[in-house]
This record gives structure tokens, sequence and C-alpha cells, in this order.
């Protein structure tokens, strides 16, 4: 396959990208940002679906247990769902809504492949990797099992971003992660800053002229430190995922990046 050719598929997967978002709403301020982010995102001509799961403690049943149909309980949750979603609709009053009952992780994951989903998006709550992890965040979820690409908001910098921060190592992946900010950044007139550390022991410098040009800079440090300093001058960092799963994410770079990140991040899914 030509470059060029090369480059004409990674620039459509960039726009396919965000062509149907989901987004995880919950009521909080940090879901609110999520819905607000990626209205913004969202391409002119896309589909953004905000989804609002809600469930409640399994009860302690006896044998002597009679449980109703539907109870008190049951309903205020469904209305605090509901109310959440007409609160994140005043981001984009075109945007479908959706209520589910479930746990919200695993809610979002099947939504994502009912309707075949290209981006997801959640706030973060400001949990740190190791904590997401033992805890479960949605966040952590998605970004180890998702099959679309994820955008973690945080509230910090500007949307529509006026920096963009990427990391490239040459892969196939960081080719697709800079497709997606070379998009953003030119949609957006933005400027971009491409990472390029060093320390990552994946580095090829010859496939990072391929998918940058000669005109760059290596950072003298690992990729994670590299990423995260740049994250605090930036508003989305954009980083590639190599698809790890369970344990083996643990230690990707993308994974733990976007944990530590300043800024909004977006981890693309190579397709």
């Amino acid at each position: 396959m030509s470059a060029a050719i090369d480059h004409d598929i990674r620039v459509a997967g960039a726009e396919r990208i965000f062509s149907r978002v989901l987004v995880g709403v919950d009521g909080s301020a940090a879901s609110l940002d999520a819905a607000r982010q990626a209205a913004l995102l969202k391409a002119p001509s896309g589909t953004l679906t905000y989804v609002s799961a809600w469930n409640l403690d399994p009860p302690v049943v006896t044998p002597m247990t009679v449980l109703p149909p539907v109870t008190d309980d049951e309903r205020a949750a469904r209305r605090t769902a509901e109310d959440a979603l007409r609160n994140a609709k005043e981001q984009l009053p075109s945007a479908r809504t959706k209520v589910v009952r479930g746990f919200p992780a695993q809610v979002l994951l099947d939504e994502i492949v009912g309707d075949r989903s290209t981006l997801v998006a959640v706030g973060s709550r400001g949990l740190g990797r190791i904590e997401g992890i033992v805890f479960g965040s949605t966040p952590s979820r998605l970004l180890h099992d998702a099959p679309c690409s994820v955008l973690v908001t945080r509230r910090a910098g500007t949307l529509p971003p006026r920096r963009i921060a990427v990391g490239v190592d040459g892969s196939r992946e960081s080719a697709a992660a800079y497709a997606a900010a070379r998009h953003l950044a030119d949609r957006f007139h933005a400027e971009l800053a491409v990472v390029i550390a060093e320390g990552d022991t994946f580095l090829d410098l010859a496939a990072v002229s391929l998918i940058v040009g000669d005109d760059y800079h290596v950072i003298p440090s690992e990729p994670v430190s590299a990423l995260t300093a740049a994250s605090r001058h930036a508003d989305l960092l954009v980083l590639g995922s190599r698809g790890l799963h369970g344990l083996k994410s643990l230690g990707s770079v993308s994974e733990r990046a976007a944990h530590r990140a300043q800024c909004s991040t977006l981890i693309v899914r190579a397709t």
C-alpha cells in the first residue's frame, strides 16, 4: 500500500471517529461537561446519543420476602436518570437520549455494540489509575474494554480546542492518533504539538518521519512523563491504543497517560 493511499485511509478513519458519538450521563458536573465536549467534537453530520444508566443495590431476599413489581426506589432512580438526560440535552437539543437499567460501564459497552458507536465519551471524576482499576470506575473500564475510540473529559482547558497534543512513536496506532489530531486541528484551527519520547521502547523514527514529516523534536523522556507534561499546556491530548485488554492493558502508555493527563484525552482505536 502506498503512503498516499495509507494517508487517505487514515484521514477517512479520523473523520469517522466523530460520526456516531455516545455519551454516558449521570447528572454530575463531570458528565455534563462530557456531554458538552462530545457535542462540540461530533462531526457536523454525525449523531450524538446521551445514555443514562440507573440501578439499585440488590435487596436482601429471604424465603418470606415478597418483592413488588416496581418500587418507589426504582421510580426515583429512573427519574434521576431522566433528569440527568434533560440537563445534558441542553448541550445539543437534537441529541438522542436513552435510559437503561444496569451498571454504567456495562450499559455503555452494550450500547457501543448495539449502536455501532465510533466514539464514547465519559467525564473523569479524578480517580487515579490504581483507584479506577480497584473500584471499577467507568472511564477505566472503557479504556480497557471499549471497542471504539474513547474520550475521557476533564474540565481543565478549552473546547473547541486551541491546543492539541498527540503522541507519535511510528506505530500504526500512533498514525491513526495523529490523523485524528490533525483532523481536529484543521477543523478548529488549533495548534498541534507532536510528542515523541526518546525513552519509548517502540519508537521508530523512520516511521515517525513518514507520519509527521521530518520537522519534529524528540523529547529526552519516557513517554508517559512526556505526554503528561504536554497535557498541562493542551486542551486535548490524543493517543493511539494498541488494543490491549485485561492485565496486558495495565502497562499500556495510553491507559497510564489518560489517567495522569491534565486535560481531556482522546484514545483512538485504529480500524
